[in-house]
């Protein structure tokens, strides 16, 4: 993989923030982050306490031992009289002689949640309203050598949002916000506040309704000239060439006549561009037209390389100053199709001319405290996906529009993003200011983010128009009499606003308006589907495989973190049941949920006999949910073109839908996704008394390999087996093989045999699956002896295993979350050796002691 860097030659005073949120670095400005000194209190009280800057006033509280650890127990309950007090942050600072020389010095806040008065040396400099815009204010003339007081007053959001809910003749309807839970009734004020809507809490999520400096404060200086932004069009791409135009937006102090830009390839140093250019005083548009020929083309994960170019564009003044911007991105053609077909209407990604299935998951905010969330954990959200075959991940719009570092470590690692605007599952009173203020956070993000190859897709919306259409909304308002002035809010802004926002500053990108989007008949046939009949309409799991549609943007199964997870959040043994009251607060989807899982593991699975095995269960259960529905979308395949689980991550430790918990710790569902969504899947499936094997490949040339089906006993014997030479056609699906069940396992019942495929291509890749023909219940798996050997490896060891008979997901575990299994809740063949890396600071002998293996039959 190319790495990303910016050019060393560069002097840049301020970089690591740089890296964080902006896709560029420039030479010629002076940079100060202000982010030292930060105090806060409570407005109506005058203690001070240290801050930290970027942060929030929970995790203050939390560093300054004012509350203890939001996550741990109950504490969630006692910590929600913070968002109804205001708070002060404050600080001072210097401007050095350099900085107050320059003709231009402005303050640029990059993130304030969310109402927000600025005052700098006691003059009010700014009223912040929206969590997602980023501020810049003008301060020259405002500031001192020494001693610049900052001082930021958070209004309470809920204070400022209630009387606008008391004010109106109706309510708007909402997605999952706890009013209730934060002690203010039905008062559903989340979507009054540009702000993030599950800090107002989620069915998988708590509330803390947050306020802060959530982003860095940078003091900013220039003279003369400034290339304020630099926008890579990208007309037309193809392997050939790229035609690309570069759209300068540059600030001058005046005019100016005989400046030059230039475009060059910081790698190669190819200039591809020269232009002389005029600027006038103020803003100035400035196209630059170059081309590529046979460019390196970015590619997602799984189809070649994301190779990225880094732009520096050098604005030249006759005088000798120079500005330089640095802008990288990655030169793709990258359509959505969606159109009309034989069936219906199409949804799929062409990328570079080639269509793609899209394997992935759903991606929520990784912290209820978004400082929180390091550089590290980033690249390790990303990589789990990487190293799961993704190639897409959602960006839910009940979130935040991430920081740039997750784009660029997408952009790095091929992922693409379907990127939705800020808003889920609710109506909003979009008219007037508030919807011109949607429209700046939309340029703010649309700018920010245009660079980024990864961007496949905005969104308008999370599944608001599905509640209008198929949930009863439309009726609900009209019994009230506002059934036209909501619908016009709902078309105003994502029907008109958004679309158009888009089209202005990112042209060629494409707008879907919600998802899904249909119109709630044969949502099979058109455009994309959020499945949920098995969960919450409460149907078994066998129905994946028999829904049908042309892109799966959403569906899911919940289940428990592990063991070593819970006893985090949850360290004493009273909590250590399902319906304890602790366990029950770390569920969000109401108290159905817990005994759901329970009804769904009954109905598949023998019933556990501890706790320990109802979370390890759990696991396995939901894994195996996800992989049927993951195969049956991909056998579907040119039919269904996508498929996005949801989801994959946890914002705070509980019981959800996510394939990696809180701490990032795998669970079942991850591993069993990351093997089906391989560049090639073996999917067999029963289909009456027949069962059909399918293989899946995404490569682009057709490949011949060997099909080996083999029928075996728990203790290893085998029934029957088969051999057959195939050719695999390219980026499809196809049935290779089907047989009559019978005749397959001959005389042997059901319940006691498996069917265990495999494919081998030319280069001795193989793929493999396994298949019941019955529900795990009615099979009698045996104990089994597993023999297990360690070997010292760079990073932990490697475990080599064998088992006397068929051991079904086995898993590894030692105490606490500082650890990673490469492989687990893996099945072992009787006979079979299989080998386990293990990462992990543990010595042999600790190693030894700690390490516990398990399989399925152990805990029932």
């Amino acid at each position: 993989m190319q790495n990303i860097s910016i050019t060393p030659y560069f002097k840049v005073l301020f970089t690591s923030v740089l890296l964080l949120f902006c896709t560029y670095t420039s030479v010629g400005m002076i940079q100060k982050e202000i982010n030292s000194g930060w105090k806060f209190r409570q407005a109506r009280l005058t203690n001070w306490y240290p801050a930290k800057v970027p942060g929030v006033i929970h995790t203050d509280l939390l560093a300054n031992k004012i509350i203890e650890d939001p996550f741990l127990r109950l504490n969630e309950r006692g910590q929600q009289w913070i968002d109804k007090e205001d708070w002060i942050y404050e600080t001072y600072f210097d401007a050095d002689k350099e900085t107050l020389q320059q003709s231009n010095i402005r303050l640029h806040f990059y993130g304030l949640d969310t109402y927000a008065d600025v005052y700098l040396n006691g003059k009010l400099i700014l009223k912040a309203n929206n969590m997602f815009r980023e501020w810049k204010v003008d301060v020259r003339g405002k500031l001192k050598a020494e001693n610049n007081q900052l001082h930021i007053y958070f209004h309470s959001p809920i204070k400022i949002d209630i009387p606008k809910f008391d004010a109106l003749p109706f309510q708007y309807r909402t997605g999952p916000d706890q009013s209730e839970n934060g002690g203010i009734f039905d008062k559903r004020v989340s979507i009054f506040a540009r702000k993030a809507g599950y800090h107002y809490g989620w069915d998988w999520g708590p509330r803390f309704v947050t306020s802060g400096i959530w982003r860095p404060v940078i003091l900013e200086a220039w003279n003369n000239v400034r290339i304020e932004d630099v926008f890579v069009q990208q007309k037309s791409i193809s392997a050939k060439q790229a035609i690309l135009t570069s759209h300068l937006e540059i600030l001058a102090d005046m005019d100016i006549s005989d400046a030059t830009v230039s475009i060059k390839d910081s790698i190669t140093g190819k200039i591809y561009a020269t232009i002389p250019v005029e600027l006038k005083k103020g803003t100035n548009t400035i196209p630059v037209d170059f081309t590529i020929i046979k460019p390196n083309l970015w590619w997602c994960n799984g189809l070649g390389k994301p190779n990225l170019y880094t732009f520096l564009t050098t604005l030249s003044l006759k005088s000798g100053e120079k500005e330089i911007r640095t802008t990288i991105t990655g030169l793709r053609s990258l359509k959505i199709i969606n159109k009309p077909d034989q069936y219906g209407t199409q949804f799929y990604v062409e990328l570079n001319g080639v269509p793609v299935f899209a394997k992935g998951a759903n991606y929520i905010p990784s912290d209820n405290f978004l400082p929180r969330v390091t550089d590290g954990k980033y690249k390790q959200t990303i990589l789990d996906a990487v190293n799961a075959n993704m190639n897409m991940l959602r960006v839910w719009g009940g979130g935040i529009y991430e920081n740039d570092i997750f784009y660029r470590l997408c952009d790095r690692y091929g992922i693409m993003v379907w990127q939705d605007f800020m808003f889920a599952c609710s109506m909003y009173p979009s008219e007037g200011e508030f919807l011109e203020n949607i429209r700046q956070e939309a340029i703010d993000n649309i700018k920010r983010l245009r660079n980024h190859p990864s961007i496949a897709l905005w969104c308008g919306n999370n599944e608001t128009h599905e509640f209008w259409i198929s949930w009863g909304w439309k009726e609900f308002y009209a019994e009230k009499g506002f059934e036209k002035l909501v619908w016009k809010q709902y078309t105003d802004l994502f029907n008109v606003t958004l679309p158009q926002t888009v089209e202005k500053y990112s042209p060629g990108t494409f707008y879907w308006p919600s998802s899904p989007y249909n119109t709630g008949t044969n949502d099979d046939a058109n455009n994309d589907r959020h499945y949920w009949g098995v969960w919450h309409g409460k149907e078994p799991t066998y129905k994946f495989n028999e829904i049908r549609s042309r892109f799966f943007s959403e569906y899911g199964f919940q289940s428990f973190p592990e063991f070593e997870s819970v006893k985090i959040f949850a360290p004493e043994p009273d909590d250590w049941n399902i319906t304890s009251e602790v366990m029950m607060a770390h569920q969000r989807a109401g108290n159905y949920a817990n005994p759901r899982i329970k009804e769904y593991l009954l109905n598949e699975y023998k019933e556990p006999k501890d706790f320990k095995g109802f979370l390890y269960m759990s696991q396995v259960l939901q894994g195996d949910a996800i992989k049927t529905a993951i195969e049956a979308h991909r056998r579907d395949m040119p039919y269904c073109m996508g498929t996005l689980f949801w989801q994959h991550n946890d914002c705070w430790p509980v019981a959800s839908w996510s394939s990696r918990d809180y701490y990032g710790k795998w669970k079942a569902q991850h591993y069993y996704a990351r093997e089906a969504y391989r560049d090639m899947l073996i999917s067999p499936i029963k289909n009456k008394n027949n069962l059909d094997i399918f293989i899946i490949s995404d490569r682009l040339k057709e490949i011949k390999g060997t099909l080996d089906i083999s029928v075996l006993k728990l203790d290893g014997t085998i029934v029957n087996s088969l051999k057959k030479n195939v050719k695999v056609p390219a980026n499809t699906s196809t049935k290779l093989y089907t047989s009559d069940i019978q005749s397959l396992i001959k005389t042997a019942p059901q319940n006691e045999v498996f069917v265990f495929i495999t494919f081998t291509d030319k280069a001795g890749i193989s793929y493999n699956n396994r298949y019941f023909l019955v529900l795990q219940k009615d099979i009698d798996f045996p104990a089994v002896k597993i023999d297990h050997q360690i070997k010292p490896t760079t990073n932990g060891f490697a475990v080599t295993l064998k088992s006397d008979k068929y051991a079904r997901a086995v898993m590894m575990s030692v105490d606490g979350i500082n650890n990673f299994f490469e492989n687990n809740y893996f099945d072992i063949l009787p006979g079979q050796t299989l080998t386990v890396n293990v990462q992990t600071s543990l010595s042999l002998s600790e190693f030894r002691k700690q390490l516990k293996i398990s399989s399925f039959r152990d805990y029932y």
